[in-house]
């Protein structure tokens, strides 16, 4: 695994690690009545001739050349002839581009969420999917970028705010800025305000870790600690045990 020298080694802000598996809670259902057009539909319509763009996230959101508007007006009559509406249609590529994230196949699967974000600006999927893609090829202004588009849609999702948070925890520990520290603050605040659970507990304890503020760190530590203990990042609780021992003497 990755490591951050000299900062926190926490676990769950490693590239690999990026919540994606409890993105939206359960996972996205690829539509089972027209399961083999839809898959017919894939695998026509990403042999197109963009190249390098389908990869970009949200296709560059560049001025588009007449070909690729063709494209893509005929890759939505597709979808309109195989999916009973297009927001079915950008589930299923949202679904296909976690499982290709899975895979380790980056490129693939940040053109299944575009094909998705072109079906349905709204999918939130469409965005966390590429952002988590930008974490891992560490394009961190990239990712925190389209991760804030997602949760302007999703403003209440726990999980996407301490993703959006994992990111801006990184980045402030690659090139510190108090700014953005205290973005990923307000992001961890808001979630365990809707909903207390341990990881973002952890968050906000690092983010007091990063501000020196040890006291608070723990504090927040054992507040993920009494709601999930197995989801202790113990690199982490070592790295704070080395700076101001356990107040509650829980943790020796």
């Amino acid at each position: 695994m990755y490591s951050f020298v000299g900062l926190p080694i926490l676990s769950v802000a490693q590239p690999k690690q990026l919540i994606i598996s409890a993105r939206s809670g359960t996972a996205v259902q690829t539509p089972t009545t027209h399961q083999e057009s839809n898959q017919s539909t894939e695998s026509t319509s990403i042999e197109t001739s963009g190249g390098e763009v389908n990869t970009l996230p949200l296709l560059n959101e560049s001025a588009k050349t007449s070909d690729q508007i063709d494209q893509e007006i005929r890759f939505l009559n597709d979808c309109d002839r195989n999916f009973a509406s297009r927001s079915d249609a950008s589930d299923f590529f949202a679904a296909r581009g976690w499982d290709y994230v899975d895979k380790g196949q980056l490129d693939t699967a940040a053109h299944r969420f575009n094909l998705s974000w072109l079906l349905n600006h709204d999918n939130v999927d469409a965005y966390w999917g590429l952002g988590v893609i930008c974490y891992q090829k560490n394009h961190l202004t990239d990712a925190i970028k389209i991760l804030r588009k997602g949760t302007a849609i999703a403003d209440s999702n726990t999980v996407l705010l301490t993703d959006l948070a994992t990111v801006e925890i990184k980045c402030y520990q690659d090139k510190p800025d108090a700014d953005m520290l205290a973005e990923a603050e307000a992001h961890l605040h808001r979630a365990v305000t809707l909903n207390p659970n341990a990881l973002s507990f952890q968050k906000l304890s690092v983010v007091q870790f990063l501000k020196a503020d040890y006291p608070k760190a723990w504090e927040y530590f054992h507040q993920a600690r009494s709601i999930d203990l197995s989801s202790l990042d113990l690199t982490y609780l070592n790295e704070l045990l080395a700076k101001q021992p356990d107040p509650k003497g829980v943790f020796k």
